[in-house]
């Protein structure tokens, strides 16, 4: 009797894990079920392309509805999964639906952090995710506007740029001492401030935000130290978090995301999860982590859709993101916890070309890559292959990327 496996959310992983099923030989039935009455899309070019409205919808679809029917994927868009009934093996849907399934993959992703103050349900203010999201936003876009934006991480900055560009009066706000303190090196920090400065964007750090005032709509920010700042507009862009309610609840095991093994194996032996969602083992660094990533979502997906069919590919690749702003392309490879060095290769503090790579003992670990492809490709592989790699030699623009190897 032919088999059911029903796929959890409608996120890169998703996308990707549905044709792959088909790739291994998966002949029964399967089902993609998303909560957004999307087909799978992509998320990166929402904060750029599609805020300035380069790209349209149709645009970022990971695949053409073609694509599904060929590979014969069945859609249930614009419903939610409300339960897992591990013991009979079937899910439950908002509107009292009940399915069965023989296998079940979770690629339920991410959703933004929200905050709790005073005056959040002004009009004007927004968060920044999904389609709907950007529409609500570019709603308020107007040129000459107040635009604050709270937060200084990736989606924050890039926000900054695309409202810039469009006209905008733009004011960043953040918590910490430093934009992308979370995420990068001081070094990197410096250089992003310097640049949005350079654009005309005001950066403001080691500031709370406390409220949200105005009549109908928000018409002000106001921070912990009694700093106010006009605003039009209003994008809150403090983290996401993982969706693993649904997990948590049907008795899978959960710590900082759904916990798999190498294999993208849940503690149910016919439950597999990929993407933003899991808490998973990488073999490089020798840590549990959770990854916020598109490639992570694709690759760890071809490896779940590997283990529903029986077969064992080991996850394990070098994690890497990138982030446009303006007319730079930053392009990430490796983790850069527990460095102890920071050698730049390049001219970080008048030119906007430049590398950052991370050591730790005397080994890389990481860089940072800002209209750099040739130091990002070359660096994946140093850090892969454990290749050594003298601080002079990496600072050394004398040596090509390739000398290096």
């Amino acid at each position: 009797m032919s088999q059911t496996c029903i796929i959890v959310g409608a996120s890169h992983a998703a996308a990707q894990l549905a044709p792959s099923l088909r790739q291994e030989g998966w002949t029964g039935k399967i089902l993609l079920i998303g909560d957004e009455p999307y087909l799978p899309y992509h998320r990166p070019p929402l904060s750029k392309g599609f805020l300035s409205g380069a790209k349209q919808v149709n645009d970022l679809l990971i695949r053409k509805q073609a694509i599904y029917d060929k590979d014969n994927i069945e859609l249930k868009l614009g419903c939610r999964v409300d339960s897992i009934d591990r013991a009979h093996k079937t899910i439950t849907l908002n509107n009292g639906e009940v399915i069965a399934y023989d296998k079940l993959a979770l690629c339920t992703g991410s959703r933004v952090r929200t905050v709790s103050l005073p005056g959040i349900d002004l009009q004007g203010i927004h968060y920044l995710r999904n389609i709907q999201h950007i529409e609500s936003i570019k709603s308020h876009v107007k040129e000459s506007n107040q635009a604050v934006i709270v937060g200084g991480g990736y989606i924050g900055l890039e926000t900054a740029a695309v409202l810039k560009k469009q006209g905008m009066q733009v004011t960043v706000l953040e918590m910490a001492p430093r934009v992308l303190a979370r995420v990068t090196a001081p070094e990197l920090s410096e250089f992003y401030s310097r640049v949005h400065q350079d654009e005309g964007v005001t950066i403001k750090t080691g500031v709370a935000v406390s409220a949200f005032e105005g009549s109908d709509k928000v018409e002000r920010v106001v921070c912990a130290d009694g700093s106010s700042y006009d605003a039009d507009l209003v994008v809150v862009g403090v983290g996401i978090i993982p969706n693993v309610e649904l997990a948590e609840a049907s008795g899978l095991e959960v710590a900082n995301g759904i916990v798999v093994d190498e294999y993208a194996r849940t503690n149910d032996p016919d439950i597999v999860a990929a993407g933003d969602v899991t808490n998973h083992p990488n073999s490089i660094y020798d840590i549990r982590l959770r990854l916020e990533s598109v490639p992570n979502a694709s690759s760890q997906a071809k490896t779940a859709a590997a283990s529903i069919c029986g077969k064992q590919k080991v996850y394990s690749t070098l994690p890497w993101f990138w982030s446009d702003q303006y007319n730079l392309k930053l392009q990430i490879a490796g983790l850069n916890q527990g460095y102890d060095q920071v050698v730049i290769r390049g001219d970080k503090e008048k030119g906007r070309s430049f590398a950052a790579f991370y050591l730790k003992e005397g080994k890389l670990i990481s860089s940072d890559c800002v209209n750099r492809p040739q130091e990002f490709m070359v660096s994946k592989r140093l850090i892969t292959e454990g290749k050594p790699v003298s601080p002079d030699q990496l600072a050394d623009e004398g040596l090509t990327m390739s000398e290096l190897l």
